[in-house]
């Protein structure tokens, strides 16, 4: 009799038990106060400098002053569905649950009064950084000891855990799983997604260093494809630049989280989805660029001083270039043709005018593409804007016409150069050449055909590489070239 009372009575226990949440990592799969850094360096890059000043006044005003420089837009952040779907249905069944968060009150309440499923929220305030045994504390202090179950993820969680009735664990590492079933009643565990391969393949953009293969473009112009030492020394730019370009993506995914996670493609996208955290990204970056100078030591020639150029360009095109009209495309293109006078550089080869001129028209081409295949994207979803971007969706037309006028720009640039002394000088039966000109004509209008078509989804060079009709005309493209070289001198 007594244990079908003790029975009874637990649904009453349990609604009276508060559950109280925990909110980085937890309930959102990102770190605020590494969001903050982000957007103070994207919207107040000025207020950088009195970061360690605010830091040796304490954590809390840290956030509290990081808070303040910034804004948020709490629908757009990446939750862990899983666990906000059961937290609901705890609200649902009578559960009272309390947001308790290290992050600024500013930052937690917009994001309760978003959600609106909190009956009570806790958060630094400028003076007191809640997080840790302060939290542990304050909860022992507002409902006592084992008075509340308690939603965390990490190692800080523990010291809470302890005080707590029972620990709910959201996407832990095994370590901290092991460590709290040692110190408490574990309730319940959300497991944390896998991240493999594809993420950091994804994270890295590997995909993105196909391009790097323009390196080597200047040595088969310059008909030098039989040097193995010239090939070794591009096997090391290549490595070289993929570290700087990968350096370069992450900064501008760490820079662009918001406009990613309201696109509905670059939503999923590590950083974009929480998939990764941010920190990952603050600690990679230094990485990378230090791996990529290295290499670039032993390339020789100019080459470390155009790897600069790259990088100093990439970085502008990050934190400005990229949202004025017109001057982005502009500038992916002059990043594009900087890796075939890398590759020059690296390799002690003179540049010809007619290979610049054609690679900045084709170039300007293919960054008209993307920016055209994007906004097509954004008019499908109904977007009006481009997020970050200067462009309104309704300009794809314009960046239409200037992209094909481009192409074919390039296309004339080709012809003029088959018709000059160069190509006597260098190809025994230069007639072959002309073939170059109706396959490239095809080439360019295929591409702005897959783009109106909303076949392009991503860089134009990448999908050109997956693309199986741009692969047939690339290697029907390579015999023409062979076919009117046949001995090369």
């Amino acid at each position: 009799m007594t244990r079908a009372t003790n029975t009874l009575a637990w649904p009453d226990i349990e609604q009276e038990c508060p559950l109280v949440v925990d909110l980085d990592g937890t309930l959102i799969r990102t770190d605020m106060l590494h969001e903050s850094l982000c957007r103070v360096f994207r919207e107040s890059p000025r207020s950088l400098w009195l970061i360690p000043m605010w830091l040796y006044r304490g954590k809390a005003l840290l956030k509290r002053q990081l808070a303040d420089c910034t804004s948020i837009d709490p629908r757009i952040l990446p939750y862990n569905h899983d666990f906000l779907d059961w937290l609901r249905q705890e609200r649902t069944n009578g559960r009272t649950l309390v947001l308790c968060t290290g992050s600024d009150r500013a930052l937690a309440m917009a994001i309760a009064d978003h959600l609106g499923l909190f009956d009570e929220v806790l958060a630094s305030n400028g003076t007191v950084n809640l997080a840790g045994t302060q939290k542990a504390r304050a909860l022992v202090e507002r409902f006592g000891h084992a008075g509340f179950d308690y939603a965390g993820n990490s190692h800080d969680d523990l010291a809470v855990w302890q005080r707590a009735r029972r620990a709910v664990m959201v996407h832990p590492s095994p370590d901290v799983i092991k460590e709290a079933k040692a110190s408490g009643d574990v309730e319940r565990v959300f497991p944390q997604p896998a991240i493999g391969f594809t993420t950091w393949r994804r994270l890295l953009r590997l995909h993105q260093w196909l391009k790097n293969f323009l390196l080597g473009v200047p040595v088969v112009a310059a008909h030098q494809v039989t040097h193995l030492d010239t090939w070794l020394t591009l096997m090391l730019a290549f490595v070289s630049f993929g570290c700087c370009a990968s350096a370069v993506y992450i900064t501008n995914d760490l820079l662009d989280l918001e406009n990613d996670r309201r696109h509905p493609y670059k939503r999923a996208r590590p950083f974009a989805s929480g998939l990764v955290p941010v920190w990952v990204g603050f600690a990679l970056v230094p990485l990378l660029l230090g791996g990529s100078l290295a290499i670039a030591q032993h390339v020789g020639g100019d080459f470390v001083p155009w790897l600069l150029v790259y990088f100093a360009l990439t970085c502008a095109y990050s934190l400005r270039l990229k949202q004025l009209i017109l001057i982005d495309c502009l500038t992916l293109a002059m990043l594009y043709t900087l890796r075939i006078i890398a590759g020059a550089a690296a390799t002690h080869i003179e540049l010809s005018f007619w290979l610049l001129a054609f690679s900045c028209f084709l170039f300007l081409s293919l960054s008209f593409v993307k920016r055209y295949a994007e906004l097509q994207i954004l008019s499908a979803v109904g977007h009006m804007q481009a997020g970050g971007r200067g462009y309104c969706v309704s300009d794809a037309p314009l960046i239409q016409v200037l992209g094909i006028a481009s192409g074919y720009a390039a296309v004339v640039v080709l012809a003029l150069y088959l018709n000059s002394e160069t190509v006597l000088r260098l190809y025994q039966v230069p007639q072959f050449l002309w073939a170059a000109i109706p396959i490239t004509l095809f080439w360019i209008s295929w591409m702005w055909t897959q783009a109106h078509r909303g076949q392009l989804h991503e860089d134009p060079v990448v999908f050109a590489i997956t693309d199986r009709v741009s692969i047939l005309a690339g290697l029907a493209m390579a015999f023409v070239l062979a076919a009117g070289a046949l001995s090369w001198r």
